[in-house]
């Protein structure tokens, strides 16, 4: 099972390459420009330009510069640390993730100087995919990237969600929140996203560059009220969300914005897809599949409680379905860090559920990020079963020691039973798979 486990995720990830997906949804006939269902006259354009953010932008670009060739003028995008390719027509900037640095903030002023240059005779088109927040640091006026290093580090801490996270940024930046778009307008300007986002809600992937922002600086106040962040963050900060909340400062642009009235936004791949792939991967193999949820949120190893629980109740019952079972969920959950180890949210759910299914027989818990890197490690995540625990044991190892002091990466990796992948050239949020065999 945890050679399938392997199979499957690997099918899922290659579900949405990125490359893939713009490929499905761009195409060139002659001068017409096929995007989703709108097609653009390349013949009235003088220049186009390409702009993004994220780790499988350089991905995207790809993809692009084949289809389109020597009619893009020049571009520029920010992607993570060796995760650039060899572009002819783009310039790649990588920089810091998930905590923002300055080369972010250089990558950024590069596209900024593009986007002045755009006019109504420019088509910009806008390559964005998942890590694209922190990868595109446009501190606003009044700010320091410390300021926004600061206030990330905050809410990533006392695990906060990514829609939360988000919101905060698109309210600290120049480049979020619909900011990319008025910044070239009045060029047309089309965006590409692959989705890390649960429901993939647009305005909140890469913390919606080109869309209209549905956050309003006391969403921000709330968000900080939730977590006892408002007296912890940069004065900086606490003073510019006051003086948006008194409406000092314009807020981002909203739906009706005459800024975002010449774009099209198109979500090109998802958590959805992956998932999909994943259980039909699955039923090949044999498994009886049930596709719990791709909207799986939550502190990582409460999660994994119910993954646990999952297991056993197959085992038990054959409830909700008869084994050989895989169940497949898929989502985002965070981390509430409480001690100083490493790890990521798809190491801890393997680890807090390897505790609770010691001892059980013929189950496997595999849980990863589709872009192969969870948190600040190297891995994609873990697979535990019911013998971890005591293999561990054997080692010298205590699961509950490593749960506590978030320190995940260091317990699986002497078990080998972490999930290596390298870059995978996408990202959309994690996969993880529930598995009974036959006893």
């Amino acid at each position: 099972m945890r050679a399938h486990a392997r199979e499957i995720f690997d099918v899922a990830v290659k579900a949405v390459d990125a490359e893939q997906c713009v490929r499905q949804f761009v195409s060139l006939d002659g001068d017409i420009l096929r995007v989703g269902d709108q097609n653009y006259d390349l013949s009235v354009y003088h220049r186009i330009l390409v702009v993004g953010t994220g780790k499988a932008s350089p991905q995207m670009g790809v993809a692009l510069e084949d289809v389109l060739g020597d009619h893009i003028s020049g571009g520029s995008m920010n992607t993570k640390y060796d995760h650039a390719l060899p572009l002819k027509h783009i310039d790649i900037v990588e920089c810091g993730h998930p905590v923002p640095d300055e080369s972010g903030v250089e990558g950024v002023g590069r596209i900024m100087r593009l986007l002045k240059e755009a006019d109504e005779n420019t088509l910009v088109i806008c390559l964005i995919s998942g890590g694209g927040s922190a990868l595109a640091p446009a501190p606003a006026e009044g700010l320091t990237l410390a300021d926004k290093q600061k206030t990330t580090s905050l809410l990533l801490a006392c695990g906060a969600n990514i829609v939360e996270l988000n919101a905060i940024r698109k309210h600290l930046s120049r480049l979020k929140g619909g900011g990319l778009a008025r910044a070239a307008f009045p060029a047309t300007v089309v965006a590409l996203m692959l989705s890390d986002v649960i429901g993939d809600p647009m305005d909140v992937i890469a913390s919606g560059p080109t869309v209209p922002d549905t956050a309003t600086f006391k969403t921000c106040m709330d968000i900080l009220d939730k977590y006892e962040l408002v007296d912890k963050i940069p004065e900086s900060v606490r003073l510019r969300l006051n003086a948006g909340l008194a409406g000092d400062i314009e807020d981002t642009p909203k739906p009706g914005d005459t800024a975002l009235s010449k774009v099209q936004n198109l979500v090109v791949g998802s958590n959805g897809l992956a998932v999909t792939a994943a259980n039909n991967k699955a039923m090949a193999l044999g498994y009886n599949t049930l596709v719990l949820s791709t909207r799986i949120e939550g502190e990582a190893r409460e999660v994994a409680y119910v993954y646990a629980g999952i297991a056993k109740e197959i085992v038990t019952s054959g409830q909700p379905l008869a084994a050989p079972a895989c169940v497949i969920a898929g989502g985002e959950t965070t981390v509430l860090v409480r001690g100083d180890g490493k790890g990521g949210r798809n190491q801890e759910i393997p680890l807090s559920g390897a505790i609770q299914l010691a001892g059980w027989d013929n189950v496997v818990l595999f849980s990863g990020g589709t872009d192969g890197t969870d948190g600040p490690t190297d891995a994609a995540g873990a697979v535990a079963d019911g013998q971890t625990i005591a293999r561990a044991e054997a080692l010298g190892l205590s699961a509950i020691a490593h749960l506590k002091n978030n320190d995940a990466y260091n317990f699986f990796k002497p078990l080998d039973d972490l999930i290596i992948t390298g870059a995978t050239g996408t990202n959309v949020a994690d996969v993880a798979l529930v598995m009974v065999g036959n006893a």
